[in-house]
């Protein structure tokens, strides 16, 4: 983990300051805007369950060479019911999951553009509101930091013009708390599925 970490603070100061880029044929950056599908692990937690969510997302990529990049992921918040394992909503999220990623592209001129990444996620719980049998209560869900793998491919549709689509894993660990008494930790740790629509500049 020490490694990876050191890498992508190296390959982050990379995108900041553009020492590094891509070969003249190879585009500088690519953006795609989409929208991604969360599905958590089933039995995050002995007591409750996190459901699935979506929303639009957004991520930027900087090639520092023709085939390695620096991507963060974006986007609007994600929400989530929890309910009780015996039956029934309990409660709603918010999340804000911002990923950066080393990528590895295997074929940067190709019309069909697959690649991998792996990075750190930090998500961001908010608006942690309760209903049902835990109407009036406090719930509250810590701040996760983790690992995060992709795989993905980009498939032109015109000049600099292309779809994308990526299924990620993200290990998202967050200990909850109900009024100030702790729940134990919530393991979500989902797979995320996305189709994007992009560009290279």
């Amino acid at each position: 983990m020490k490694k990876l970490n050191k890498t992508l603070l190296f390959a982050a100061l990379g995108l900041c300051a553009g020492g590094a880029v891509a070969g003249e044929d190879s585009p500088d950056w690519i953006l795609r805007i989409g929208t991604h599908y969360v599905e958590p692990k089933s039995d995050n937690h002995d007591v409750v369950s996190v459901g699935s969510g979506q929303t639009l997302t957004f991520n930027l990529t900087r090639m520092l060479t023709d085939r390695w990049g620096v991507e963060l992921l974006a986007a609007l918040p994600f929400e989530h019911d929890i309910s009780l394992n015996t039956g029934g909503k309990v409660a709603d999220v918010k999340h804000l999951p911002p990923t950066l990623s080393l990528q590895y592209h295997f074929a940067p001129d190709g019309h069909v553009r697959p690649y991998v990444g792996a990075g750190l996620n930090a998500t961001l719980f908010f608006q942690e509101d309760t209903g049902g049998a835990l109407a009036g209560t406090d719930l509250e869900l810590d701040t996760s930091f983790g690992p995060a793998a992709q795989v993905g491919m980009d498939v032109d549709v015109g000049s600099h013009w292309f779809l994308n689509f990526d299924v990620r894993w993200i290990d998202i660990d967050t200990k909850a708390t109900l009024d100030g008494a702790s729940l134990g930790s919530v393991e979500i740790d989902p797979i995320t599925y996305g189709l994007s629509f992009g560009r290279n500049f």
